[in-house]
């Protein structure tokens, strides 16, 4: 009993001393981090293959490889170590699965042979050697095929053309391009005259042969013509399916005269052996897309807006009988955003994640009652009165993978305090098990803050949440500095997640306190909410976050409000630049990637409609509201230091902004400092960079606020 007792003692004593241990989060920290990938669990259901993306700081490179864990809970490993490996993706077997590496050169499709009883690869090899490059790999159903996307020249007809005139292009000094449509460039380069289409290749003539890998001409395109198929996409769920029998694919694609000025993407059918596509969401002239065919084959379940031109219109989950031609919405009565989605194995439910109050939850809505009156995803309509069920109840949550058992559901999982990691819901019950710990042991030894949230009212007399970090080794008694964030989109809200690029977490650790505000304009809190901001930038959303400061400076005693800097991108960058003509109650700010003059940065960006819906029109032709909102014209009241952050492959942002900005504030006589990235686009990705843009960006605010 005394030893027990000894031991207990030793314990506690010794619990202090490891928390004094923990030192504050930094940027090495950070990239010591692994970044983890959607699950794919095998169609056995025993396994869960993933990719886990290495940050070498030093050699200012990303390396995925692809990992494994058991379903049923245990050590994930690595599985393919001896070259990248990234998307890995289950033959129907579950004997093999495809992956995508540029260990030769260029992206292309590999295979590795798998061994079900020890979780282990026996073999790999080389799938495609296109000269156009292969990514985004997808087995057929059947086993039969693989379909990928390549970004080729939409006159030619085969692979030997693609590749001439890559030759071409390669050799020819002159650089030139002609342009004679818009949208001849976008998100960071040019377009170059190639389209993304969609190949098959017949694994059989490419796997198992004496000398491994496609023959030249193996692979076919499937979405032939000077169309995107798919269209571009920053990331999610992928915009092309197989149907269950192998013989059909779906895809996404927007044949609009005027893409740049078009959301019309619509869902489009073709047969793999050859066959005139057919338009199937022709009737509605906004977005639908991210289809996905039900594994009985009665169904295709897709996500669909209703205003065209509007990027930010609420997605709703949509329901397309094969048979009938019928389409359609599951989720009328949600008033959210439905984001990525996946079936259950029996075919009757379709599992969804969609965003509220700064999470993201999931739920399932069942296809026989797809019309029921519905309040919420939790089935507060009573039993049986709506269709949908809470699935996951807490956390941010997304990449929804079904375990074939129809009792699991494999989920990704991230929050302001850790990185994305896979977790497993056993459907019925309360809470998701954690599946993988790859950042356990650099997240055991650094002090992260828990996200704290408040409400407070806003403009037009509504309840608007606001999120606060407060800094490690925190001392109520203490006065601390505020780094008051600014989110993009607009319509991109803030909350419990987590980011490599603006790290909440990161921006607290050298002392402090950190805000922000999910103002008018953010999704989680309804589509009216969101709708507010459209002709209103420097409006409602200006006045959130002034009152939720406001609110932060009278309720929080730690806040020292002679000591805060405002911060910002995109339309955070846009935010900041309104700031600093309309309100001198900072000591700094920082803008990155921000709209400085509205008329100049519509005659810059690519995707016109974002700018015609959100200023009602054109510059020409609603000239008023584009100089009613413009920083620009505001100059004369600047006063505030500001650090000015562009990149010139910026292409939603022309750089040409932030040159605008940085003059104006080096005329007008204002303290400031450009920091101009000449690779980078409308995010800072390299990891040196991302070394250079925080050490900046921080560096700057110690300057103007921290004593």
């Amino acid at each position: 009993m005394q030893r027990l007792i000894a031991v207990l003692f030793t314990f506690i004593y010794i619990l202090p001393a490891f928390a004094q241990n923990k030192h504050p989060f930094t940027f090495e920290d950070m990239m010591a981090l692994k970044r983890v990938a959607e699950p794919v669990p095998s169609p056995d259901g025993k396994w869960v293959l993933f990719s886990v993306t290495d940050v070498n700081l030093a050699a200012n490179t990303k390396t995925p490889h692809v990992w494994i864990v058991p379903t049923a809970g245990g050590q994930e490993r690595e599985i393919i170590s001896t070259q990248d490996a990234d998307r890995p993706r289950w033959a129907p077997d579950g004997k093999r699965f495809a992956f995508i590496s540029t260990k030769e050169g260029g992206s292309q499709i590999w295979i590795a042979d798998f061994d079900g009883a020890a979780g282990t690869v026996t073999g790999m090899h080389k799938l495609t050697s296109i000269a156009t490059e292969a990514s985004g790999e997808l087995w057929s159903p059947d086993g039969k095929n693989i379909l990928f996307t390549s970004d080729v020249y939409p006159e030619c007809t085969d692979e030997a053309c693609n590749k001439q005139k890559l030759e071409q292009s390669a050799k020819t000094p002159v650089k030139a391009m002609i342009f004679n449509h818009l949208l001849y460039r976008h998100w960071n380069g040019y377009k170059e005259s190639k389209r993304t289409h969609l190949l098959i290749v017949p694994v059989d003539v490419c796997v198992g042969t004496a000398a491994p890998g496609c023959p030249a001409g193996a692979a076919r395109d499937l979405t032939a013509g000077d169309h995107d198929a798919p269209p571009f996409s920053l990331g999610g769920q992928d915009n092309y399916a197989f149907s269950p029998d192998g013989e059909e694919i779906c895809y996404t694609s927007n044949h609009d005269e005027v893409e740049a000025t078009s959301t019309n993407n619509d869902l489009w059918i073709v047969p793999i052996n050859g066959g005139q596509p057919k338009n199937i969401t022709a009737g509605n002239k906004a977005s639908d897309s991210t289809p996905l065919y039900s594994p009985d084959g009665n169904y295709i379940a897709y996500r669909a807006q209703q205003r065209p031109g509007y990027e930010s219109d609420r997605f709703r989950l949509m329901l397309y009988d094969r048979k009938t031609g019928e389409a359609k919405s599951m989720t009328d009565k949600l008033d959210a955003w439905v984001g990525s989605f996946a079936w259950s194995p029996d075919s009757k439910r379709v599992f969804f994640v969609y965003e509220i109050e700064g999470k993201s939850l999931g739920a399932s809505a069942a296809i026989d009652r797809p019309y029921k009156s519905c309040t919420s995803a939790d089935g507060s309509g009573g039993p049986g009165a709506c269709n949908a069920e809470a699935v996951i109840g807490d956390g941010y949550n997304d990449d929804l993978a079904p375990v074939s058992d129809g009792k699991t559901l494999l989920h990704t999982r991230m929050s302001i305090a850790f990185p994305t990691e896979i977790y497993r819901q056993t459907l019925g019950q309360p809470r998701s098990e954690r599946l993988t710990h790859i950042n356990a042991t650099t997240l055991s030894q650094v002090s992260m803050s828990p996200l704290e949230t408040f409400w407070f009212t806003g403009a037009y007399g509504d309840k608007v949440q606001g999120f606060l970090v407060k800094p490690p080794n925190f001392d109520p008694n203490k006065k601390f500095p505020v780094k008051f964030i600014i989110h993009g989109g607009p319509e991109v809200p803030m909350g419990d997640e987590w980011s490599y690029r603006w790290n909440h977490e990161l921006f607290a650790a050298n002392g402090y306190v950190v805000i922000f505000i999910n103002f008018h304009g953010s999704p989680g809190y309804g589509q009216k909410f969101i709708d507010s901001i459209n002709g209103d930038w420097g409006g409602a959303p200006f006045e959130d976050l002034m009152k939720g400061l406001d609110y932060a400076e009278q309720h929080y005693p730690f806040i020292d409000k002679d000591r805060e800097c405002a911060l910002g991108a995109s339309y955070g960058g846009y935010m900041t630049n309104w700031i600093l003509g309309h309100t001198n109650r900072f000591k700094c700010t920082v803008t990155h990637d921000g709209m400085f003059n509205t008329t100049s940065a519509w005659g810059t960006t690519e995707e016109l409609w974002f700018n015609e819906w959100e200023f009602k029109g054109t510059p020409y032709n609603n000239r008023a509201l584009y100089d009613k909102w413009s920083p620009h014209l505001s100059a004369t009241n600047f006063k505030t230091p500001a650090l000015v952050v562009h990149g010139q492959l910026d292409y939603r942002l022309d750089v040409s902004e932030g040159f605008q900005l940085f003059t104006t504030l080096q005329r007008l006589g204002v303290p400031s400092k450009m920091l101009y990235f000449p690779d980078e686009g409308h995010w800072v990705l390299k990891p040196q960079n991302s070394q250079v843009w925080y050490k900046t960006v921080n560096d700057w605010v110690d300057q103007w606020v921290k004593k």
